[in-house]
């Protein structure tokens, strides 16, 4: 592969993603009024019957944290259509900066291991190409807010995991969930930290989760009526190739979705593969979720990037490609319901085998993250490969 220069990986992805954004933005927004709603029951109508604390209470559909529906609202004064374009921007843009915070954080991770950060470079792009795609799938043609900041801040608590900051993991992951109730399932990452750093990042993290979602609960009971919210189960969700023919959400999938995500996740540390987190996060969700909604697959795209970048340092990063191409490309290549919902458990079987038992070679073998060591002047994204060259031959 031609030599990529430190910034040349980040032109062709920002190009990639300008191109998506043009094809899909004109077609986007598909989810964005529920956001807008959100935005509007909090800032403009706190002290309605179905605003304020009683958002969830009484609007059960909205399915988003309280963070997203702040972030919404800051555009409530535009137009609609123009704080929809300004939406689609702005997430398309975290999109290359979570592409970033996966280059460096592979980078602190492998620090003073003799990485190739070429090859790291090369890992980001070819991950970057199959990851922008879904990216644009959820943050312009779905306009979900919600998963987009669930995922932008997990990506944050990672590149902190990376550096040992305790306090800023379990803030970012807190965050995480407060935008998205499903990224309960990525807090196992607090475990990847060293174990005498456990208590205050566990403590960070479980202090402003409350902050955020007790008000709701304490001032409005009903709220809990959001988490009893239905959708159709679909014929081509896996949840139906496992047996489960009810027709709409059963009353177990949320509770058995966190659970089997926050099971995995903890083996994943157990087993050193801490990386594997956000991929098994995503797996237990889609396996298990009644529906097929294609901005699903953004989040698995996130923990196969991860786990290519930082999980193991094989040139080619297969997985997000595999990811896209079984995911994604079976909802255009394979027409029968059946066969889709096969491909997605098949998916989410061999994926949790693979990153969970597959012998990982030449990856950095220890259990957690090292404290941050002072690095050599670098780049700004990724050390330079002068600084490799003289890390090897020291």
């Amino acid at each position: 592969m031609p030599v990529i220069g430190q910034r040349g990986h980040l032109v062709l992805l920002t190009a990639w993603t300008i191109l998506w954004f043009a094809l899909v933005e004109p077609h986007g927004g598909f989810s964005w009024h529920y956001l807008r709603t959100g935005g509007e029951l909090i800032y403009e109508r706190p002290g309605s019957p179905d605003g304020g604390l009683n958002l969830y209470a009484h609007h059960p559909e909205l399915q988003m944290g309280p963070v997203s529906f702040l972030a919404a609202g800051l555009l409530n004064p535009f137009p609609e259509h123009v704080g929809q374009f300004l939406a689609a921007a702005v997430m398309s843009l975290l999109g290359l900066a979570i592409l970033v915070m996966a280059g460096r954080s592979a980078a602190q991770y492998f620090l003073g291991t003799g990485t190739n950060h070429q090859r790291l470079r090369q890992r980001v792009l070819i991950a970057g190409l199959a990851f922008i795609p879904m990216w644009i799938e959820v943050a312009v043609r779905f306009g979900h807010l919600d998963d987009v900041l669930a995922l932008f801040f997990t990506a944050l608590a990672v590149r902190s995991l990376t550096r040992g900051d305790a306090a800023a993991t379990g803030v970012l992951l807190a965050l995480a969930v407060d935008s998205k109730p499903t990224a309960i399932a990525f807090l196992p990452l607090l475990l990847a930290l060293p174990r005498q750093k456990w208590p205050r990042a566990a403590l960070c993290c479980a202090a402003l989760i409350a902050v955020v979602w007790l008000p709701f609960f304490l001032g409005a009971p009903h709220s809990f009526a959001a988490a009893e919210f239905v959708i159709p189960n679909q014929p081509a969700s896996a949840l139906r190739r496992l047996g489960v023919g009810d027709p709409v959400t059963p009353p177990w999938v949320r509770p058995a979705q966190a659970v089997a995500g926050l099971a995995l996740g903890c083996v994943a540390v157990w087993r050193g593969r801490w990386p594997a987190v956000v991929l098994l996060g995503a797996n237990a969700r889609i396996v298990l979720d009644p529906s097929v909604y294609t901005y699903y697959t953004a989040s698995v795209l996130l923990g196969t990037l991860l786990w290519d970048v930082i999980g193991q340092r094989r040139l080619v990063p297969w997985w997000s490609w595999i990811a896209l191409l079984t995911l994604y490309g079976s909802v255009f290549a394979v027409p029968d319901d059946a066969a889709r919902g096969l491909v997605r458990l098949g998916f989410v079987v061999v994926s949790t085998s693979y990153v969970l038992l597959w012998p990982v070679r030449d990856r950095r073998r220890r259990r957690s993250p090292a404290p941050p060591v002072p690095a050599p002047q670098a780049s700004p994204d990724l050390p330079s490969r002068d600084s490799w060259a003289s890390a090897r031959r020291r």
